[in-house]
């Protein structure tokens, strides 16, 4: 049997990149795909090339800064399904490398209501679903930006944290009533997110990357995907609360 027969999973943020890789990695293990996302267009590519798999998949268009949105994604999910078995908070934004002298409001505010407030929108949408049923699994999309301090721009390492602790308090408080939330950190993974940064801020870019001559390379979407399927599956069933970090042991240098 396929790792994830018949579970229902919503994937923020899945209409590209590493969110897009996670739907095709868990579609191939049997399940069933919401694709989330706020670009339209990346949502009916992800779904055509879903339902070419033979994969079960619909759509929904998801501003995760909007709380009727995050409503609608969670109901139309079980309304076509029934029920919801995972979620990934996916969705997020960068900080253009802002330095604490030099970020800006906007930017702080928008930075904090995607990466964080998204996240505890969503986990608070399905956890009473999951306790209903008495089981779930939630999936954060965290940074070693939230394991270490100096790799980010100031607002996006601050979600970042904000993203782990909430990961180890959903588990503290919910791994009782088997419901396991786990989050990834990744380190430079290529994606449109890293790579089209615009409007870099020229000083928290530099002192960020001082390090990066001690990475020994960067990640691939599909090693990302395969640590969410890791944590999704009943393979990770004595896991709970952990950010994995996922830099082949940058931040341990």
């Amino acid at each position: 049997m396929a790792r994830l027969e018949n579970k229902v999973a919503i994937i923020t943020g899945s209409g590209s990149g590493i969110g897009k890789e996670i739907a095709i990695t868990y579609a191939k293990e049997g399940a069933n795909i919401v694709v989330a996302d706020f670009n339209e267009a990346g949502i009916q590519q992800t779904v055509k090339e879903l339902n070419e798999l033979g994969t079960k998949a619909i759509g929904v268009k998801v501003d995760v800064t909007n709380e009727e949105d995050i409503s609608k994604m969670v109901d139309e999910t079980v309304k076509a399904f029934g029920t919801i078995d995972i979620l990934v908070n996916n969705a997020g934004i960068s900080d253009n490398m802002q330095a604490a002298a030099n970020v800006t409001d906007d930017v702080w505010e928008r930075v904090m209501n995607i990466n964080v407030n998204g996240v505890m929108r969503g986990i608070r949408k399905v956890l009473p679903i999951f306790l209903e049923k008495g089981a779930g699994t939630i999936v954060n999309m965290a940074s070693i930006s939230g394991l270490t301090g100096g790799r980010g721009g100031l607002a996006y390492t601050a979600s970042k944290h904000a993203v782990v602790g909430m990961t180890k308090n959903i588990a503290s408080q919910y791994g009782p009533q088997n419901i396991r939330c786990n989050a990834i950190g990744p380190a430079h993974i290529p994606t449109p997110l890293t790579e089209n940064m615009a409007n870099i801020d020229t000083f928290g870019m530099e002192v960020a990357t001082r390090g990066v001559n001690t990475m020994v390379k960067p990640g691939t979407t599909s090693e990302i995907a395969n640590i969410a399927l890791f944590l999704a599956s009943e393979e990770s069933s004595y896991i709970n609360g952990v950010t994995l970090a996922a830099d082949f042991g940058w931040s341990a240098y």
